[in-house]
């Protein structure tokens, strides 16, 4: 046995072995049968030893590493190399960034002569940015902002720091505007970063209609435009507005640029042109008409439009339309009325997906509640619960996926309401407070959180459908409390005044109703009998409406809006059952299609609009419906239908980025 010397006490003691079986008692005393030689201090061991351990990382000693080493460098202690970078001279030590820097790491360990040198003259690199990447390697602390990013990225290229490659893309990726996403994706193609690169290039197809107008867009080298405008992606309404922005690009330094005119035309589809703009505009536009070669790309467009049993040998890339991947707007579905009880259940729809999903449920049941967007965020206004009118409102933030209860209640409990935003202010207009019908009109201040009434309709109104065109306010048919209406009366906010316009051809109340191409559709609802599938459109301009195809299901309650330049019909009641089909109206064929169900179904619930904001709200998790009290059935209120508001706004970001 080795003795070990107690250097405290002066003993000797044997060493410590540790019992790892389980022949003790609880008492500690050693177990029966050990060996008489044992002596004080021995512990018997009764299957094969094991040495004891414990293993230990520390997190705290990486980070004092390497604040120990930055330290040395500020004090130039232990340095064995200098940067020379323009004016200024970095001192630091060649492990350090050698570990940091596969260009340091190539330069120090190789032949290259300045692996044996102790100054180093570093070329093509600002002084700045190669101090902030060398106080990075010793910190890893960098600030990115938009005073440092454009020589900070060049730098961390010609160092190969992927790191702060991808952190100066993802800043600059923030910054993405109109008015600099053309500079944005010129600097990310000379530094070679594709992301960044793929990134700029979506934004820019996308906000192309904002882009053509910036001063970048008229500064662009040709083969840059000519990338551009060939894609299919390239979000416009027509190609008239492709046209124009290449013209403009011509008209910007003609002497320039006229040469390049037919390599760039070839590029818009005059094919998809109207008629009357190809021979009225692009004709006779004198630059056109002096180049033989885009004479000729005008005589190809004629020939498609005037000859259309010969399109199908004619097809190319100049006559297949463009199909822009199209963000932003999201419908939502909001309570309603579903298998006898009003519903919280809440569901969003994305169009470019064709799912439906649900998203967090609001904190009251309501069936007949009143749906708008106002300052991207969703609104829920009265309804009823099941048992009782109401006045409360909710609040939705699609960011959170939470609602809130903080908006001021409206003056008067209200179901079947008709609800908008007009002028930044949200409308409520008419319902039913269970005692009578309402024409009162209150506009909410989300400024002031307060409500106000505002000049009453003439007409008492449940059910209405409400839209706003052309700075107007529109209440469109009802219900008087006695029978359907067809009459419609529009609020000008400027006057505080309603007036009378033309009725529609039918009476609706509880009808579906959305603002599409300038005009107002109404859909569905009943009549004095039943429910309807009849469908009509209102041209203000000419203070009539028109009967358009009818869609394929009766629809009492149903929600309308306009996602993505389509109209969208959802939900209601067909005098059977309560429906959560979706239809589709296709303008060209004048046609409605089926295109999908809610996971609930839905009578008299709320539809609205809003684009999901910093674009990854599809790739937010959401919060899965959550189970409510059952309360005790009653009979339903009466269905309505509600309006569509449309925000189309976009996260703005700021312009510096702190990254630690």
């Amino acid at each position: 046995m080795v003795l070990q010397i107690d250097s405290v006490w002066g003993w000797a003691s044997p060493p410590l072995r540790l019992q790892l079986g389980g022949s003790r008692g609880a008492s500690g005393r050693v177990a029966a049968g050990a060996p008489s030689s044992q002596r004080m201090g021995e512990m018997v061991v009764e299957r094969a030893p094991s040495p004891a351990r414990l293993s230990h990382t520390s997190e705290k000693h990486p980070r004092a590493t390497l604040t120990e080493l930055n330290v040395l460098r500020r004090h130039r202690e232990l340095c064995d190399v200098v940067l020379n970078v323009g004016s200024r001279k970095i001192f630091a030590h060649r492990v350090i960034l050698s570990a940091c820097s596969p260009y340091f790491r190539a330069m120090f360990t190789g032949e290259l002569a300045e692996s044996r040198q102790t100054e180093v003259t570093i070329r093509d690199i600002d002084e700045m940015a190669m101090e902030l990447l060398i106080d990075f390697c010793y910190t890893s602390h960098i600030i990115v902002e938009e005073a440092n990013v454009q020589t900070l990225l060049p730098a961390a290229c010609l160092l190969q720091l992927a790191e702060i490659q991808d952190i100066c893309c993802e800043f600059l990726k923030r910054q993405l505007d109109p008015s600099n996403c053309l500079g944005i994706r010129a600097f990310a193609d000379t530094h070679s970063c594709r992301e960044l690169l793929r990134i700029a290039d979506k934004f820019t197809q996308h906000n192309f209609q904002e882009v053509m107008e910036s001063e970048e867009f008229l500064l662009l080298p040709v083969g840059q435009l000519v990338d551009i405008i060939s894609s299919d992606e390239l979000n416009v309404r027509t190609e008239e507005q492709v046209f124009s922005a290449v013209m403009n690009w011509v008209k910007y330094n003609v002497t320039e640029r006229r040469q390049h005119l037919a390599q760039v035309l070839q590029h818009v589809r005059l094919p998809l042109l109207s008629p009357k703009f190809l021979v009225g505009t692009v004709g006779s536009d004198l630059l056109v008409r002096s180049d033989d070669a885009c004479r000729d790309l005008v005589d190809e467009a004629k020939n498609y439009l005037l000859l259309p049993q010969e399109r199908p040998l004619m097809q190319g890339p100049r006559t297949r339309p463009r199909k822009p991947t199209r963000r932003g707007e999201v419908l939502f579905a909001v309570g309603g009325w579903c298998s006898g009880d009003a519903i919280a259940s809440v569901e969003r729809f994305d169009p470019n997906t064709a799912d439906w999903k649900m998203v967090a449920p609001m904190s009251k049941r309501r069936c007949g509640v009143g749906v708008a967007v106002l300052n991207d965020l969703l609104y829920a206004v009265g309804g009823h619960d099941g048992q009782s009118y109401l006045n409360s409102i909710e609040r939705y933030d699609p960011q959170t996926n939470q609602w809130s209860c903080d908006v001021a209640p409206t003056t008067s409990c209200r179901t079947s309401v008709g609800v908008a935003v007009l002028d930044g202010f949200l409308y409520a207009v008419g319902g039913q407070d269970g005692v009578q019908c309402l024409n009162h009109v209150e506009r909410y201040d989300p400024k002031e959180n307060k409500w106000s009434k505002v000049s009453p309709m003439t007409t008492r109104r449940l059910g209405v459908a409400v839209a706003v065109l052309g700075g107007y306010l529109y209440a469109i048919g009802g219900s008087d409390g006695q029978s359907p209406l067809n009459t419609v009366e529009r609020y000008d906010p400027r006057q505080n005044k309603w007036s009378q316009v033309s009725p529609m051809s039918t009476r609706r109340k509880h009808l579906g109703c959305a603002v599409f191409n300038n005009l107002i559709y109404a859909v569905g609802g009943r009549d004095d009998c039943m429910e309807l599938s009849s469908a009509e459109r209102y041209n203000p301009h000419t203070n009539s409406w028109s009967p358009i195809v009818a869609m394929t299901s009766r629809r009492s309650g149903v929600g309308l809006a306009v996602v993505n330049g389509l109209l969208y019909a959802v939900g209601g009641f067909d005098g059977t059952a309560y429906l959560k089909t979706i239809e589709v109206y296709d303008s060209e064929q004048n046609q409605w299609k089926l295109c999908g169900c809610m996971n609930y179904r839905r009578l008299g619930g709320g539809v609205g609009l809003r684009p999901p904001s910093s674009a990854q709200m599809a790739e937010t998790p959401l919060t899965p419906l959550t189970p409510i009290t059952p309360v005790t059935p009653v009979t339903p209120p009466a269905p309505v239908s509600v309006p569509v508001v449309i925000t189309n706004t976009r996260k703005r970001y700021r312009r510096s980025m702190s990254i630690i």
